[in-house]
């Protein structure tokens, strides 16, 4: 971006000297005022007069100035106390210990700094100067544009606040309103309409304080970073411009091209395309429809995995409902069309009509099945029992060594259950104390619009059924062993049990039906585990002692 082209910028090239020093007179006088201390404090050395090709004193004419005038072969040169100034023509106030210089002034400090510009006053008792028309300050590591300019030697600052262009190493440009440079620091106060310009992104913001040597920048107030494959606003924030990488807080958000990431604090390193958030994390996916919750998660964006603990939360859309996952923590891998999610210790799932929990919980969008899995290496039988995963379909619990759930693809409604080994149903009596209880080696079920409507259980089928008549009387409780079962559901409640190779059965009357006839082998009531709404997918349950 050229300096003259930008009218955002940069003021336009055209100067008129004497109108310029008229109008910036009075904050001249205003800088030499708050110097006084300094004037006062120490005893102001007198201004040199090096050279010069013409020297002209006319009282009337110039008003108690020496008038200095370079030749064909040098420019009129100046010095004071470790300054050197050269220009075309000067007005030189002996009594104030004053300059005015004029056309192709230059004014170098030592190796520090190397000022240029068409017009320049220079105050020898205050160090203070003014300098305008195509100014430019160079500095080891910078170079400063800039319409006009203050220069403070006794503070080392310099201040601009009539736009301004600052060029670090060819790579970052940067425009504000207002700058002031803290010279020894090599530090850049930049306020108003501030604008850092880099090949790979552009950062906007109101306030901006910038290293020249190591290419630190911190942001206070709204600040956008943007490019191609990102997007980042926060209200407070650094960034290494040199390792490409920063940390953002207050309000902070990424947004990637399908995702945003909204978090306390993040930190992001462009180099590898990741970034790291920390407390009160959203995390929203446009594409895959999910909004993930935690407090600590790392976003791999190039290798389109991520994964969030400390109260990790994930919920997806399915049509009309929402899916919610939790654990401990959430590993997300693989682009929309193979996306896997692994939650895993004390993980459970929730939407209206089913909820859950394992010890991990692995769902395949390209396959369409969750898993739902336990790891226990005890022996004992009573952990064991109470440690299966669980599914809660309305009324009914079911536990089984691992659990499976399809869905549709198209649709992400569930489509069907499997249960392997050791599966089990229990359903509470609608009226009674007892249970309805369906066991075996494997179960197969089957959903319609995510509403459990039959299951087929097979090898050592086993059933409790507390039969009532449409007044809901119960007329008997029948039990009964089979090679399978085919089980019929309405309304998410056992409606019709067809049995499969009977094996052995038999109808009790309520009072002839003793505890030991009550529950079947690895029977376990949990239904105070359901998970009724989002907020209970955070309570925690206690294990049993049985």
């Amino acid at each position: 971006m050229d300096l003259t082209e930008n009218k955002q910028y940069l003021c336009k090239k055209t100067y008129n000297t004497k109108l310029k020093k008229k109008i910036n007179k009075y904050l001249f006088t205003s800088l030499f005022l708050i110097s006084l201390t300094n004037l006062f404090s120490q005893e102001s050395t007198r201004i040199q007069i090096d050279s010069a090709g013409f020297f002209e004193k006319d009282d009337i004419k110039f008003s108690d100035a020496t008038v200095l005038t370079r030749d064909n072969k040098n420019k009129v040169k100046i010095s004071h106390e470790g300054v050197d100034l050269w220009c075309n023509q000067a007005y030189f106030y002996e009594k104030s210990n004053y300059i005015e210089a004029y056309g192709d002034v230059v004014l170098i400090q030592g190796d520090t700094i190397n000022l240029s510009s068409e017009y320049l006053e220079y105050n020898g008792n205050t160090k203070i100067a003014f300098a305008s028309g195509d100014v430019e300050l160079i500095e080891p590591t910078s170079v400063l544009s800039t319409d006009s300019l203050y220069f403070d030697r006794n503070k080392q600052e310099a201040f601009y606040n009539n736009f301004g262009r600052v060029i670090k190493a060819k790579e970052d440009t940067i425009y504000s309103k207002v700058g002031r440079f803290f010279i020894d620091k090599k530090k850049y106060e930049f306020r108003r309409n501030v604008l850092l310009k880099n090949p790979k992104y552009d950062i906007t913001t109101s306030r901006l304080d910038f290293y020249t040597e190591n290419g630190h920048a911190y942001f206070y107030g709204p600040t956008d970073i943007i490019s191609d494959g990102s997007n980042i606003y926060c209200e407070l924030g650094f960034y290494d411009t040199n390792s490409d990488n920063g940390y953002f807080i207050k309000e902070s958000r990424v947004e990637f091209n399908n995702s945003t990431i909204y978090a306390d604090s993040i930190y992001f390193d462009r180099n590898i395309n990741f970034a790291s958030a920390t407390n009160n994390i959203k995390i929203i996916d446009t594409i895959n429809e999910n909004i993930t919750r935690g407090n600590y998660a790392e976003i791999f964006k190039s290798k389109d995995s991520m994964f969030i603990t400390q109260k990790a939360i994930i919920a997806s859309k399915q049509d009309v409902d929402s899916l919610y996952i939790r654990s401990d923590t959430i590993l997300i891998t693989g682009n929309e069309d193979n996306r896997v999610i692994r939650a895993f210790k004390n993980a459970r799932i929730f939407k209206q009509d089913l909820s859950g929990r394992a010890d991990s919980i692995h769902y395949n969008k390209s396959k369409g099945l969750a898993q739902f899995i336990n790891i226990n290496n005890k022996r004992d039988l009573s952990f064991e029992k109470t440690k299966k995963p669980i599914l809660f379909n309305l009324n009914n619990q079911i536990t089984g060594d691992t659990i499976h759930l399809k869905f549709q693809k198209n649709t992400n409604k569930i489509d069907s259950l499997i249960v392997y080994n050791n599966a089990f149903i229990l359903e509470k009596d609608s009226l009674g104390v007892g249970f309805n209880q369906l066991s075996g080696k494997a179960l197969y079920g089957k959903f319609f619009n995510n509403e459990l409507k039959s299951i087929d259980i097979i090898k050592n089928a086993e059933s409790i059924y507390y039969l009532r008549n449409d007044k809901q009387e119960l007329v008997t409780i029948d039990r009964s062993k089979s090679a399978k079962l085919k089980v019929y559901f309405k309304v998410s409640e056992i409606d019709k049990i067809q049995k499969i190779n009977q094996i052995d059965g038999k109808t009790y009357p309520e009072n002839k039906f003793n505890d030991n006839l009550k529950e079947l082998k690895g029977f376990n009531n949990r239904l105070d585990e359901k998970i009724n709404s989002i907020n209970e997918l955070f309570n925690e349950i206690k294990e049993r002692e049985n």
